[in-house]
């Protein structure tokens, strides 16, 4: 009892969680600069740095939640929650940034209308991350219970949208396609974008899960 006494209880886990969603969406923003304009070679190289900016500024929230795991007595939602939930949002960004490394590193020749759409809905997948977080404080109350697991359910709808995108954008790749080292590079991306999306969507399940059990 008296090392529970010692430390602290509670901890600003909510405020991280939504730094750490700003983060998330400035990473998300960045990135769909960064396609827009990816025929600008200046801009596409400052709006992929603008994206590992984002990135290891959310790598600092994360490492502090875990920091402050591990020194507060009494939590406001279950450690294993929290846990999950920060490490799955990090994955976002980390997504993001591997995507945006992977256009550099492969060389893709330019944008195709499916990394743009897929892109597209990352990006309201990761704004719609952030305003479920951002709630996650006041859950006891009904009606903010309610818009998250409203917020959810729109994420779980985005990303069956980024599957049906998913299986047209191969579906297309594989029949038009001649070079097959772009081809290769496409499906890379394509791959890395649609994953964006259900890493949202399991921060989205998370989430579900700590309303359910809180509200």
């Amino acid at each position: 009892m008296l090392f529970g006494k010692l430390l602290p209880r509670e901890g600003n886990f909510f405020e991280l969680f939504d730094q750490h969603g700003g983060f998330i969406v400035a990473g998300a923003r960045s990135f769909i600069l960064l396609i827009q304009n990816y025929g600008d070679p200046a801009l596409r190289e400052k709006y992929a740095n603008d994206v590992g900016i984002a990135e290891r500024q959310a790598d600092r929230i994360t490492a502090e939640v875990n920091r402050l795991l591990h020194k507060t007595f009494i939590t406001p939602i279950d450690r294993e929650q929290i846990h999950g939930l920060i490490n799955a949002m990090d994955d976002i960004l980390d997504l993001l940034q591997d995507a945006s490394e992977t256009m550099s590193l492969y060389d893709v020749r330019a944008m195709t209308d499916d990394i743009l759409r897929l892109g597209d809905i990352s990006a309201k997948c990761c704004e719609r991350v952030q305003h479920a977080v951002s709630l996650l404080p006041k859950i006891s109350q009904a009606e903010a219970a309610e818009a998250a697991i409203k917020t959810c359910e729109e994420i779980d709808k985005l990303e069956s949208d980024a599957d049906r995108v998913m299986r047209s954008a191969m579906s297309k790749l594989f029949r038009e396609e001649t070079d097959v080292r772009e081809l290769i590079k496409l499906k890379a991306i394509y791959e890395l974008l649609e994953s964006i999306s259900d890493r949202c969507e399991d921060v989205a399940n998370l989430i579900e899960g700590v309303v359910l059990e809180n509200s």
